[in-house]
């Protein structure tokens, strides 16, 4: 089936399910509470609407909503029965509240189903519109350079940014209603409408970074289960299985944002780290998001204190950290400040050139601010150790 045509399906039994769940709420408070007899003729008619309906919902791994609404006279003499016996009314509640949670779980299931039939698109769109932003951007003059020339407020059409409208409209398309829209949505769009100098600029500092963290959510929902083999762990733990444990990951599974947001969860999950937060507004040539905390220094004498650090992610696979990329992690540093930095960590998937580890020694050798720390592939490694489950949610371990 087509992805367009399943989606078509979700969106009508969406609306259907719409439909069940207002049916429902003016069915409810029409339901006693307590013993009576009878029922009332708008209360029938909901339950005709109710049945008329449920055909409209599509099975979800082979589960559908298949009752009708509970019957008034029916629940009122429950009601009555467990009065006589003196007992609770447990099971009129239960069938009283059976509705529901059928329509609860259906709910439940036809999110998740639709995360799953958008995921691999949401992502070859997410990398496309990316990647086009961050070419027209870097075709464009910084917003100083162009505010200092004078420049003309102009358009910009290209293919590129002809890409970028047509992968936001899928991406809308593609999501429906699924996730709540927190990012800077209307501001994407709007500076799509205008599409000059600053607009794009905007696009890539503000704009497009606050979109990906729904589109993301809604790629990854929070009760969606990672797939495990078929196999019994207390079997396999009692037959004393062979081999080492691995190490190594497997960086290549990442993008460069993804490697961001995985140290950004490595330093959330740290002792002694605390008011993290992404650093947006960088004109750094990578583009890349740095990263600031505080880190929590104790001494001997029972003194506390804290020290501003930034945090820079360099998602190398097939090159080392040189000697450039460390001058030109320094040389970014001062949009940050004040407050005072005393530390920068350079964490990388891959390893640091010997000029590179040079450089980073002369410099702390000298007492310059601020110190340099080495994060390369190996520490990033036993940090992820340490925390295996972000490991398993990035997919570096198969």
């Amino acid at each position: 089936m087509e992805l367009d045509q399943l989606l078509t399906i979700f969106d009508k039994v969406t609306v259907n399910l719409n439909k069940l769940e207002q049916i429902w709420d003016r069915a409810s408070p029409l339901l006693p509470e307590g013993p009576s007899r009878g029922s009332t003729p708008e209360y029938q008619n909901l339950v005709r609407a109710w049945e008329a309906l449920l055909p409209g919902l599509a099975p979800i791994d082979g589960w559908r909503i298949s009752e009708s609404l509970p019957e008034m006279d029916a629940l009122g003499q429950m009601f009555l029965d467990y009065a006589e016996i003196q007992e609770p009314p447990l099971g009129a509640y239960a069938v009283l509240e059976k509705p529901s949670e059928d329509l609860a779980e259906y709910r439940f299931r036809l999110d998740q189903a639709r995360r799953r039939a958008i995921a691999s698109r949401l992502e070859e769109l997410t990398g496309q519109a990316t990647r086009s932003i961050q070419a027209i951007t870097a075709t464009l003059p910084t917003m100083d350079d162009f505010i200092k020339a004078q420049g003309k407020r102009n358009k910009i059409e290209t293919d590129d940014t002809r890409m970028v409208e047509h992968a936001l409209a899928e991406i809308e398309r593609l999501l429906g209603d699924t996730v709540e829209r927190q990012g800077r949505w209307g501001d994407l769009r709007r500076h799509l409408r205008f599409s000059e100098v600053n607009d794009w600029h905007e696009i890539n500092e503000f704009d497009w970074p606050s979109v990906r963290l729904d589109i993301e959510a809604a790629r990854f929902g929070e009760t969606d289960p990672i797939p495990v083999p078929e196999v019994d762990l207390g079997m396999a733990g009692r037959a004393r299985p062979s081999g080492g444990a691995a190490t190594a990951l497997n960086w290549a599974a990442l993008t460069a944002d993804q490697f961001e947001r995985l140290l950004f969860d490595i330093l959330r999950s740290l002792d002694g780290y605390q008011n993290i937060d992404w650093l947006m507004n960088t004109n750094a040539a990578d583009r890349g998001r740095d990263i600031s905390l505080e880190r929590i220094v104790q001494d001997a004498a029972g003194s506390t204190r804290t020290e501003r650090v930034i945090v820079q992610a360099k998602h190398y696979t097939s090159k080392s950290v040189g000697p450039g990329d460390v001058q030109d992690s320094l040389s970014r540093l001062s949009m940050w400040q004040p407050p005072v930095i005393r530390f920068l960590i350079i964490a990388t998937s891959g390893r640091f050139t010997a000029d590179a580890v040079s450089i980073v020694e002369q410099h702390n050798g000298l007492g310059k601010q601020p110190q340099i720390e080495m994060w390369p592939d190996n520490r990033m490694e036993v940090l992820l150790a340490q925390q295996p489950t972000l490991a398993i949610t990035y997919g570096l371990r198969s």
